[in-house]
């Protein structure tokens, strides 16, 4: 995997990637949208959830034991959480149902839409549950030809690289 990127770079594929989002029908017809808080090494989605907070229902996940919490965006809420991700505060969790897209970071996804996390299965558990659509989103590089998949894995939807969006048929 490429290990140095520019910021510029960095900023160019967010851009890029997130262009593509707006674009698909699946976007714009949701309107609570669950999302991730971007670490350093990640897509960056700060000016993303920054662009659309207030025009969308843009929702954050909160580590909680084995589990994904998630609960309301909003940037004046965010404080260090578990693994030093920034995560939302409060009490006002909702449930997965209520979730029409999920937006989800990997550390590689294959073009059959398989992820590889970072291995702790806090994702799967959450997306298992869930009937949203399933967005993953990375940079060039994270899109590889097949990743390792086990029985508890739940494949995206879609994914998006800077290059391209694609459309995984579900058989």
């Amino acid at each position: 995997m490429k290990s140095l990127m520019l910021d510029m770079e960095k900023v160019e594929a967010a851009d890029a990637v997130f262009r593509q989002l707006e674009q698909t029908a699946a976007f714009i017809m949701s309107e609570n949208i669950l999302m991730y808080h971007s670490l350093p090494d990640e897509l960056s989605t700060h000016s993303f959830l920054r662009k659309w907070a207030g025009k969308k229902h843009f929702f954050l996940p909160r580590v909680n034991g084995v589990n994904l919490e998630i609960l309301p965006y909003e940037e004046s809420r965010l404080e260090l959480g578990a693994f030093h991700i920034e995560e939302p505060s409060g009490q006002d969790t909702i449930d997965v149902e209520h979730i029409e897209m999920i937006v989800v970071p990997a550390i590689a996804y294959d073009r059959r839409g398989n992820r590889l996390g970072r291995g702790k299965g806090f994702y799967d558990r959450l997306l298992g549950d869930s009937k949203a659509i399933k967005v993953g989103v990375g940079y060039e590089f994270q899109l590889v030809d097949e990743v390792p998949v086990e029985a508890h894995d739940v494949s995206m939807d879609m994914v998006i690289s800077p290059s391209g969006c694609i459309v995984i048929k579900k058989r």
